[in-house]
């Protein structure tokens, strides 16, 4: 993760970085430079709004920041601090990787987030409630107590998904076989329907870890 180990960068840096961004993200790579803001300290900044599609994030500290509507397509979050964040309302992050971040406590309601990739992050205690998570990739992820209440969870990935105490009611598109892949269920929050056929057929999984 960033942390005090990132690099500070200015708000008159970043909107420099972003201009050029804009540029290369107009030009399809003719002009301008894709931002490199790997490793940069950005904590509690506010970047609402802002395309940093296919930018480089990798490790960067974004704790506390505001993320309002931020657009980050197929962005590269690998590692990245996000505790805290939020992401709510008209933020994109189709495509995005986010492998092993740590979006302990982030707040990603209503988020466009189809397809991206969130092997092994940390969502403990998220808040997803109506977002868009068709095709992503939640193997091994920690959803301990998360939010995913009235989220779209169309070919989503949960295998090894760790959801104790996870709200995934009134959800859409999910499945038994979904849920079957998953490491525990324990005290995990489900419709009747669902909650009856993984007593029937995946009683184990109800079960503390």
């Amino acid at each position: 993760m960033g942390g005090k180990k990132g690099r500070k960068i200015s708000v008159d840096d970043l909107r420099n970085v972003h201009e050029e961004h804009k540029i290369w993200l107009s030009t399809i790579g003719a002009d301008g430079h894709c931002a490199d803001l790997s490793e940069t300290r950005m904590s509690c900044m506010k970047l609402s709004k802002v395309n940093l599609s296919r930018a480089n994030m990798c490790g960067v500290d974004l704790s506390s920041a505001n993320l309002w509507g931020i657009i980050l397509k197929e962005t590269n979050l690998r590692n990245a601090n996000l505790r805290g964040t939020f992401l709510l309302h008209g933020a994109v992050l189709t495509g995005a990787d986010m492998s092993e971040a740590d979006l302990t406590k982030a707040n990603l309601s209503k988020a466009e987030l189809g397809n991206v990739k969130l092997i092994k992050a940390n969502l403990c205690k998220a808040r997803l409630s109506g977002a868009n998570l068709s095709g992503a990739n939640l193997s091994e992820a920690d959803l301990n107590k998360t939010k995913l209440n009235k989220t779209n969870l169309s070919k989503v990935n949960l295998q090894n998904a760790c959801l104790t105490g996870a709200d995934m009611r009134s959800v859409d598109n999910l499945t038994i076989d979904q849920l079957s892949e998953a490491k525990t269920l324990y005290k995990t929050k489900l419709d009747a329907e669902l909650m009856e056929q993984v007593k029937e057929k995946h009683p184990h999984l109800l079960q503390k870890p």
